[in-house]
């Protein structure tokens, strides 16, 4: 997904984000540990869809 193809009211975001680079290579059941400008955040992966 591209950053053109992001839309939060979806739930989708981009590969390229902080947040999306974090998340790459995770499997459900996961956490990812991403350093954001306000500090350290930890993601549960729960689901992954298409």
């Amino acid at each position: 997904m591209s950053e053109s193809e992001s839309d939060i009211k979806q739930m989708k975001i981009s590969v390229s984000s902080p947040v999306g680079k974090g998340l790459l290579g995770k499997r459900i059941g996961d956490v990812a540990e991403i350093i954001l400008p306000r500090g350290i955040m930890k993601f549960e992966v729960l689901d992954i869809t298409i």
